[in-house]
């Protein structure tokens, strides 16, 4: 008999099962099955409790016994509740949008909403606003109505976007569904997916200025009222924000970035060995495909160095839970720097020049060389670092403060404001979505 798990198409990216040990001591799994496998399951009622996630949101609806008013009103359910025989289907993506969306300070009202994306999660989105009551909304989907062709013509006056497909996902990271450039009056910009930390419609957000959110609020905030239905119980709101620290925490990658020389590789064990994570020296992952770093200068002169970096850094940046340590010149080309950024917390490792390693390094031949490489890099290590430790005599006090900054960091990229409750399925039972 299945528990409480969630089921879907294919679930490898998921992170529910350590969200679930948040909201109580209940057994919570994954199980990616076809259509047929879910019907069966559906039929024979072996469950207590089940999330639902793409492609079968919709395809569920017809072995339910009971739809609440969101699920009758969107559409679509997500968390499936057996009760004595008869399964009782919800939508709590529903109340974890619209927390999303509070939480970034993205409001709806009055706005016009592109929705990118026409299946079950994007009628959640459609959802959302008409519960805030957006003064249009757009979908966007291949077949139309309105279709990415004719999308900048159209709506290019939106004020709010929301990516409601899996376009950027893991392991497809760095594309985006549209350019948000010719959308100059944005506002806001949330993405349901979650992994990565941000995709390239939310790094593109984010140099723009624009306030901007993942999905990995949205994916709690369902868990925990999804939870509260499989108990049949309360749980502290508290827990909310306790279970997306910790898995913010968890998943994102440590990146160390400073001047070659600098220690970047003995600090990145340490901070491994402190955060039981594996350690990636992207300078290492270059000499063993590749050869030594000096001949590669040699042969192939620095713009080929950079080249092969830039592939090195971008199959290792869109990873997950990695310490990573950087060559000193990967904050060169900006689009390391986005790759690095979308699942990592940047910590700047700092040493006085005079006291770089300088032994294999074949751009930092004297103190002179690197006094100038310093004044070009600094700005774009300052740029790009979530915080900075100064490299100490004490390896393991400043591998200790690395690991201390990474914790604050990645744990406060914004303020935690108490988590805003939304209605039941009672009180939505009335509301005009």
């Amino acid at each position: 008999m299945t528990e409480y798990g969630l089921i879907g198409e294919k679930l490898g990216h998921s992170y529910s099962p350590r969200i679930h040990r948040f909201f109580g001591e209940y057994d919570y799994r994954l199980y990616p099955m076809a259509l047929e496998e879910v019907e069966a399951l559906l039929r024979g009622k072996r469950f207590r409790g089940l999330n639902v996630t793409i492609p079968y949101k919709q395809a569920v609806l017809p072995f339910c016994d009971e739809l609440s008013p969101s699920v009758q009103a969107i559409g679509s359910a997500n968390t499936l509740v057996n009760r004595g025989g008869r399964i009782c289907a919800y939508n709590t993506d529903l109340m974890g949008m619209l927390s999303m969306l509070d939480r970034a300070g993205i409001g709806l009202t009055d706005r016009k909403v592109v929705i990118l994306g026409s299946g079950g999660t994007s009628l959640t989105a459609q959802a959302a606003c008409r519960a805030r009551h957006a003064r249009e909304t757009a979908v966007v989907s291949r077949q139309g109505p309105v279709t990415y062709a004719d999308l900048y013509q159209r709506h290019a006056d939106a004020e709010v976007i929301i990516n409601a497909t899996p376009v950027g996902m893991y392991p497809n990271n760095l594309v985006s569904p549209i350019d948000l450039a010719r959308f100059p009056r944005a506002q806001g910009v949330a993405d349901v997916i979650y992994n990565p930390a941000k995709t390239k419609l939310l790094l593109d957000a984010e140099a723009a200025g624009i306030p901007c959110i993942d999905g990995l609020w949205m994916l709690v905030a369902q868990a925990w009222h999804a939870a509260k239905l499989f108990l049949d119980t309360d749980i502290p709101e508290e827990t909310v924000g306790e279970a997306y620290r910790s898995v913010r925490r968890e998943c994102l990658n440590l990146v160390l970035v400073g001047m070659p020389g600098c220690g970047k590789s003995t600090q990145g064990r340490l901070a491994a060995e402190k955060l039981k994570r594996t350690f990636v020296d992207l300078d290492a992952e270059i000499v063993k495909r590749h050869g030594p770093i000096p001949r590669i200068f040699e042969e192939r002169g620095e713009a080929g160095f950079r080249a092969i970096e830039s592939e090195i850094v971008r199959e290792f940046g869109k990873e997950s839970g990695l310490v990573i340590a950087t060559g000193g010149g990967a904050v060169l080309r900006p689009e390391n720097v986005r790759a690095l950024r979308q699942n990592g917390v940047l910590c700047w490792l700092r040493r006085p020049v005079e006291q770089l390693a300088t032994q294999g390094r074949p751009l930092s031949a004297s103190l002179e060389k690197l006094k100038e490489m310093e004044r070009t890099r600094l700005p774009l290590y300052r740029a790009c670092a979530d915080y900075c430790t100064d490299s100490q005599e004490d390896k393991g006090l400043t591998a200790q403060s690395v690991v201390e900054g990474f914790y604050e960091a990645a744990g406060a990229e914004r303020a935690e404001p108490e988590y805003a409750g939304h209605p039941g399925e009672a009180s939505l039972r009335n509301a005009d979505l």
